[in-house]
């Protein structure tokens, strides 16, 4: 077999591979939508939806990293191309626990619901779906970069992440002074908490994408910087 030949077997190997990613950040992204959705309308059977998703992500977590495995084994890439496999590898986790903070949200709504609460329609739900298109923004912003190797796009999420901080330090505020001031609604204000922090969570995973792809494209570790000196490195 001639190495052009296996060159493009590999090449397509790769392609069906991201295309699978993408497949996978796109079940994942409209399972995040879901479970606020679920909360915003106390809707279990939502909820129920987004559980059930959960396996089928987890499941093409392992089915890709498998792929990935087997195709380090069976073809030995060389540098940049390894690069690619193992920055592929750690996309998948970050989508794998994107949708366990889907998870979460549908779980706390289940709980709300078997036990009956009302006070969480006191509180400000409309400040979490806000949090969460945030959230989902970035993660769609870095899913396109990834589709294109877009270091562009890749840096304006890095950008935009401490808006979801700010939102959540904003919405953490907010339920702290409705406790104190309605001793009835702690119990379910701290269900939002929990839940605006897996939103939150979900910001920085699409963070940890969008680190991942200006690896991809330019073998620079760019983690644990601030967006002004990333950009210096990746000039």
């Amino acid at each position: 077999m001639t190495d052009k030949h296996l060159s493009t077997q590999f090449d397509a190997e790769l392609s069906g591979i991201s295309t699978r990613v993408l497949e996978m950040g796109g079940l994942v992204e409209s399972q995040v939508a879901q479970a606020v959705q679920s909360l915003t309308n106390f809707d279990g059977e939502i909820a129920a939806i987004v559980l059930t998703t959960e396996q089928r992500v987890n499941a093409m977590e392992m089915e890709i990293d498998r792929d990935l495995s087997t195709i380090i084994a069976r073809r030995q890439p060389t540098a940049r191309d390894l690069r690619l496999l193992i920055a592929i590898s750690k996309t998948i986790t970050n989508l794998e626990r994107i949708g366990d903070e889907a998870a979460r949200i549908a779980r706390t709504v289940k709980r709300l619901i078997k036990s009956g609460g009302s006070n969480h329609q006191r509180l400000p739900l409309s400040d979490l779906a806000f949090e969460s298109e945030l959230a989902t923004a970035q993660l769609r912003k870095a899913l396109d970069a990834f589709a294109r190797l877009d270091v562009g796009k890749a840096i304006e999420v890095l950008k935009h992440d401490d808006l979801i901080d700010k939102e959540f330090e904003g919405l953490l505020r907010k339920l702290i002074t409705y406790m104190m001031e309605d001793p009835r609604t702690i119990s379910s204000a701290i269900d939002m908490i929990w839940v605006a922090k897996a939103i939150e969570r979900v910001g920085d995973h699409a963070k940890n994408l969008a680190e991942v792809i200006i690896y991809i494209v330019k073998g620079t570790d760019v983690r644990h910087n601030p967006v002004e000196a990333v950009e210096s490195m990746v000039e």
